[in-house]
């Protein structure tokens, strides 16, 4: 089970739950993925309300690491995730949401 109140959100990824979270590290990382230099520029560029389906992704792959996953991008091009592209977006939004302290 994810535990909201230490910022994880679970998603079905091929038919399997997996929890999220963004830990430093999975920060870290996807400021990389989204050529950001710090967490401010990234939170302004999530913010903007143009968020794109790259974003989406890279936040879902930090946060399946950030949650022990192993894997990659590229590891979820063929991958299922539960309720489609609508669904991955806003466990993404939901995801930054719990990581920066709201635990809805």
């Amino acid at each position: 089970m994810a535990n909201p109140r230490a910022g994880e959100v679970a998603v079905i990824l091929d038919e399997r739950r997996r929890v999220m979270k963004l830990t430093l590290g999975a920060l870290a990382e996807l400021e990389e993925a989204l050529g950001c230099d710090s967490i401010e520029a990234l939170l302004a560029r999530l913010e903007g309300g143009r968020v794109s389906a790259r974003d989406v992704l890279a936040l879902i792959v930090a946060g399946l690491r950030g949650g022990g996953w192993p894997g990659r991008a590229a590891d979820l091009v063929a991958a299922e995730i539960e309720g489609g592209p609508v669904e991955a977006a806003r466990l993404a939004a939901l995801l930054v949401a719990r990581a920066f302290g709201e635990a809805a």
